[in-house]
């Protein structure tokens, strides 16, 4: 892995992120910094961008866009594999309360696609009132720009120093909430199972009124719930979930497309496992998905897995972390055109992500 390259795109003149970049940055300055689009392809066309650390930094103007970002995503969906061997981070800041996350979503989901990786909770982001590290500031009895100054260095030093080891008996939960009868993303969930040889796994469904979603208990009631292993709610997430998940090294989220979203009962999922994430992190392991839609939109649930569980629960993002496919009728999926070389491409991904000496294909 080679040294720190910094994306930055636009002419640097926001005061605020530069002044940001700088203190996380240290004096271990970037061995190459990226302004301008054009630099961004000529360095994809020479491969300068595969195995490295990549900080994107991104300053969003008056309309919630930075257009030289937008140039260079658009030449990054381009050239999928522009980034492959990298791992990444982000810095977005904007002059206003929205736009920030939903920038950093869809430029994790894009470098994803094009091979990159992602640490746990690889983002940092600052709204134009910074009130969004009103906590940090009180944790940490400073001010809000000194919060996001001490997160953004946080965040390149996790950056630098990340790495994600691989298992000699790994375990993968894999979460659902489908029919096998006819689920095509339960069709492509077995074929992908049939390629995990060496990898022990472990299929929890959700469905038929098994699983209570989160009631927002305050935060001192879930953590006491917490720090004993379990819920106020019990059930399901108790029982099954998280003990599983305490023992894999990965979930795999089983997703069809329902209205452009999660189903409700993987939503409510994610959202019970805040008892569990106040006393554990996820760092060391890893969130893949396969995601079916009847009509589009596989890139917005595939989204929804990135924000819910690395953005906010910190599980590692290997590179293109979901099998993501179109398929209206029952039993459609298993005969697109290509898909079985795209099954058993995601599945090596999984087997090279969990498992020791995996080549990874390209």
């Amino acid at each position: 892995m080679r040294d720190l390259i910094l994306i930055r795109p636009g002419s640097g003149e926001d005061g605020r992120l530069s002044q940001t970049v700088s203190f996380a940055l240290g004096p271990q300055c970037p061995a190459q910094a990226i302004s301008t689009a054009e630099a961004f392809e000529k360095a994809a066309g020479a491969g300068e961008l595969r195995g490295r650390r990549i900080l994107f930094a991104v300053a969003l103007g008056e309309a919630g866009i930075n257009l030289e970002w937008c140039r260079m995503l658009a030449c990054l969906r381009t050239r999928p594999d522009c980034l492959d061997g990298s791992i990444g981070a982000v810095i977005v800041d904007g002059p206003g309360e929205l736009y920030t996350k939903s920038t950093a979503k869809e430029l994790v989901f894009s470098a994803n696609q094009a091979g990159c990786a992602f640490i746990g909770q690889p983002l940092v982001e600052a709204t134009g009132s910074l009130a969004n590290f009103t906590v940090q500031a009180r944790l940490l009895a400073t001010g809000l720009p000194e919060a996001y100054r001490s997160a953004a260095a946080s965040l390149v030093g996790r950056l630098r120093e990340f790495s994600f080891a691989p298992h000699t008996a790994p375990r993968l939960l894999a979460l659902h909430a489908s029919s096998h009868r006819t689920s095509n993303t339960m069709a492509l969930w077995e074929r992908v199972r049939e390629q995990l040889g060496g990898i022990e796994t472990t299929e929890i469904g959700l469905r038929n009124g098994t699983l209570s979603d989160c009631s927002g208990c305050p935060y001192t009631a879930c953590l006491h719930f917490g720090e004993r292993g379990g819920c106020f709610y019990g059930g399901v997430m108790v029982e099954e979930v998280y003990p599983a998940l305490r023992r894999a090294d990965a979930v795999l989220f089983l997703a069809p497309n329902y209205n452009d979203a999660l189903s409700a009962n993987l939503t409510a999922c994610i959202n019970r496992l805040t008892a569990l994430f106040r006393t554990t992190r996820f760092y060391d392991k890893a969130v893949f998905g396969i995601v079916v839609s009847g009509y589009s939109g596989g890139d917005i649930v595939a989204g929804q897995i990135i924000s819910a569980m690395c953005m906010n629960k910190t599980f590692y993002l290997p590179p293109r972390f979901a099998l993501i496919e179109t398929a209206n009728d029952a039993g459609t999926a298993l005969k697109l055109p290509g898909i079985d070389q795209r099954i058993a491409a995601f599945a090596q991904t999984i087997r090279h992500t969990l498992l020791p000496g995996q080549k990874e294909e390209p």
